[in-house]
């Protein structure tokens, strides 16, 4: 069976072909169209995806007549009355039936399940809204997903984040990872004026009043810094409580999930998943012995997870290498030279990463040791200086510079933050609250950035490099070797 994987009509549109239990093709449909978060398809991605098939089954990631259910309760009539928004109407234009329609909660259950090594486990899924729930508990053993619980809209985490981004001048449902960079320069100083005007303390997560349309102008004196601080603290605090409330899920009696395991394992998805901080503070509760976070856990990650729930069956997830092709052996001493010489280059190499990280194939790199590489590198990108920058480090070496979660054996996604136990040395990559947001390296995943840092290490003593997307301001990342080319030709930086 090929199986073509749909999410559109809605904020980051993809498209996935799965082949039996292998992926053969994903990606992001901004990719293509160059606009960022890009909420339609296009023919270059609809070309490519036909590339792959034919497909035997299209399935498409929620359902939506039950979500206009929803919008009519929210009071958005036209998004109610408009025939535009009904998936089967819109994807006529590029000549694609539906098959099968997945609830969007179970789609990111079954992408991080179904991707995951575990075969039991806990599954906790968190975003803003999918047709009606905003969370979901499920427990996974074998081939099946059972839902133990849920939250329904309006209360939502991932509102109530967005709400917040649009608070402090971002854009929600877009710019929610700059307010968690935002998050270390500020203090927590509005955690009460949070719970006493929008968050319930007491049970389950309950907002006090809907907030799908934003907070208004809510302490206009307060400065932006602290109130993101105050509420990436709030939203770890509730984390929390749910992660303790996934546990009372697992059977009395058992150290794992199942009679079958003597490990804890949570599989974590949803929009909400892609907080690194957040997820750091959860690991460190240690309740589980074994996190697993797909490195796409959004709603585009759900192109891939719509169709393993569709099939109930496990998926082999190899890499996060999933996109659209540049050919050519990666430029290892090409880089290595422009590294040494000018101490940024880009990289536009193999299979574009699928997922909202740049993890080496399409990446911009830089010598982290350099007081004034931070600097450098956020006037190429042109970003808030307040937004971090990662080290991309080799497997081996990372429990020797970082302070990572004991449970977190390996970070390849940049899921975690961790302390750089010699930050000094490596100003570059060190954020404002002294963490990083780190990721590993090995063979496996990614030869060619593998044996980069390997020889960038073995010529400079240094073992790592900066790491971000390589993208044009405003734009999504580098997709194509045009992509490429206008990159290097607006910035001035050789990309290899």
């Amino acid at each position: 069976m090929r199986i073509l994987g749909i999410n559109c009509l809605n904020h980051d549109a993809a498209m996935a072909v799965v082949e039996d239990n292998e992926i053969l093709w994903a990606a992001h449909s901004e990719r293509y169209s160059k606009i960022k978060n890009d909420h339609y398809l296009n023919w270059d991605i609809v070309n490519e995806a036909r590339s792959y098939g034919p497909w035997d089954k299209v399935v498409y990631y929620e359902r939506p007549l039950l979500k206009k259910t929803r919008q009519a309760y929210a009071g958005q009539w036209n998004e109610v009355f408009s025939r535009e928004n009904i998936p089967q109407n819109y994807l006529k234009i590029f000549g694609i039936k539906i098959d099968q329609y997945v609830g969007h909660h179970e789609s990111h259950a079954a992408a991080g399940f179904f991707t995951s090594p575990f075969y039991d486990a806990m599954v906790l899924t968190v975003d803003a809204i999918g047709e009606w729930d905003t969370t979901s508990v499920w427990r996974g053993r074998g081939n099946e997903l059972e839902l133990c619980y849920k939250i329904k809209y309006p209360h939502s985490l991932g509102v109530l984040y967005s709400a917040f981004t649009q608070r402090v001048g971002l854009k929600p449902a877009e710019e929610e990872y700059i307010l968690m960079g935002m998050a270390a320069y500020g203090e927590p100083r509005y955690v009460y004026e949070i719970y006493r005007d929008f968050v319930d303390r007491d049970g389950n997560f309950k907002l006090k009043k809907n907030l799908h349309k934003g907070l208004g102008i809510w302490l206009p004196e307060a400065d932006p810094v602290d109130i993101a601080a105050s509420i990436q603290f709030v939203i770890e605090r509730e984390l929390q409580k749910l992660w303790h409330n996934v546990t009372e899920y697992i059977p009395n009696g058992q150290r794992g999930v199942s009679p079958y395991s003597t490990q804890r394992n949570i599989v974590y998805g949803g929009g909400v998943a892609l907080n690194c901080m957040a997820n750091t503070y959860l690991a460190n509760l240690g309740l589980f012995d074994n996190i697993w976070i797909m490195p796409n856990p959004g709603d585009a990650g759900s192109s891939i997870g719509c169709i393993a729930a569709a099939e109930k069956k496990h998926i082999n997830w190899r890499h996060p290498f999933l996109g659209h092709n540049i050919s050519g052996e990666y430029p290892v001493d090409n880089l290595i030279k422009e590294l040494e010489t000018n101490r940024i280059v880009g990289v536009a190499n193999g299979r574009a990463e699928f997922g909202p990280r740049a993890l080496g194939n399409r990446s911009l790199l830089a010598d982290p040791r350099g007081n004034d590489i931070k600097d450098l590198v956020n006037q190429i990108k042109k970003r808030q200086e307040f937004r971090p920058f990662a080290p991309a480090i080799l497997e081996e070496d990372l429990h020797e510079y970082f302070e990572v979660p004991k449970c977190v054996v390996n970070t390849p996604y940049m899921q975690f933050i961790a302390v750089c136990k010699r930050g000094k040395e490596f100003p570059a990559i060190i954020h404002h609250d002294g963490t990083s947001r780190v990721q590993t390296v090995n063979k496996t995943d990614n030869t060619g950035f593998y044996q980069l840092l390997k020889t960038w290490k073995e010529k400079t003593g240094c073992p790592m490099l900066l790491n971000t997307s390589l993208n044009i301001k405003g734009e999504p990342i580098v997709n194509d070797e045009t992509d490429a080319k206008r990159f290097k030709s607006k910035y001035n930086v050789k990309v290899c």
